[in-house]
C-alpha cells in the first residue's frame, strides 16, 4: 500500500508536467479590448483661445473663452456621425487710441450648432465639423471721458476638426480648431466688417448610457 501511494504521487506529478508542457507549447490567442461605443447623449464643459489676426482685424482681437457644449452621437461599425450644440462666453478684444478717441472691439460670446463626422479607433474619436455659428459683438469709443457704445450680433459658419479620447466608460476629453466665419452688418449705418475667428478649445464630455 505504501508503496501504490509513492506510485500515485510519481504518475501525478508526471501527468501535471506533461500538461505544463504541452500548454506551455500550445499557442496563446490574443484577446482584444471591447471597442468604445460613441452612441448617445452628452454634455460637457470647454474652454480655450480665440483670436482675430491681419489681415482681417488691425490691431489682433484676442482672448479667452469659456462654456459648454451638449450633443449626441450615432455610431456605425467604426464611423460616428452626430449633432453638437456650444456656447461660450468670451473676453475676445481689441482696443486702439487715435487723435485722442479711444476704440475697443469685443466679442462677448459666441456658438455654434454643427454636425460631426468621425472615425473611431478604439477610445479615440477623429472627426470633421462645420454648421452655423453667431457672436454677440460691442463696440465703443471714449473722448474725453465720455464712451459711446454699441451692441450687435453677427451670424455665419464654423468649419473645423478634433481629436476626442475616452479615458473612462462615460467620460471623454477632445481638443478642437474651430475657424468661425461672420458676415458683416451694419452698426448705426456702418459696416462692421466680417469678422473671422481662430478658435481652440478644450473639452471634457460625460455621456448618459
Amino acid at each position: 500500500m505504501h508503496y501504490g501511494w509513492k506510485a500515485a504521487i510519481a504518475v501525478g506529478f508526471t501527468l501535471v508536467s506533461s500538461l505544463s508542457a504541452l500548454a506551455a507549447d500550445m499557442p496563446v490567442k490574443s484577446v482584444s479590448p471591447a471597442p468604445y461605443n460613441w452612441t448617445g447623449l452628452y454634455v460637457g464643459l470647454n474652454a480655450g483661445y480665440g483670436r482675430c489676426g491681419s489681415p482681417d482685424c488691425s490691431p489682433a482681437m484676442s482672448g479667452g473663452i469659456a462654456g459648454g457644449q451638449i450633443g449626441y452621437n450615432w455610431q456605425v461599425n467604426q464611423i460616428v456621425f452626430g449633432v453638437e450644440a456650444d456656447a461660450q462666453a468670451a473676453w475676445i478684444k481689441q482696443t486702439s487710441t487715435l487723435g485722442g478717441v479711444t476704440t475697443e472691439a469685443k466679442n462677448n460670446s459666441n456658438g455654434t450648432v454643427r454636425g460631426r463626422l468621425g472615425y473611431a479607433v478604439g477610445p479615440a474619436l477623429i472627426y470633421g465639423t462645420g454648421g452655423w455659428a453667431w457672436a454677440n459683438n460691442e463696440v465703443s469709443a471714449t473722448l474725453g471721458g465720455v464712451t459711446a457704445s454699441a451692441k450687435f450680433a453677427q451670424y455665419g459658419y464654423a468649419a473645423g476638426g478634433g481629436l476626442e479620447y475616452a479615458f473612462a466608460p462615460k467620460w471623454s476629453t477632445k481638443v478642437e480648431y474651430l475657424y468661425n466665419h461672420f458676415q458683416s452688418v451694419n452698426v448705426l449705418g456702418v459696416p462692421s466688417g466680417d469678422l473671422n475667428l481662430h478658435a481652440v478649445k478644450l473639452g471634457i464630455n460625460y455621456r448618459f448610457y
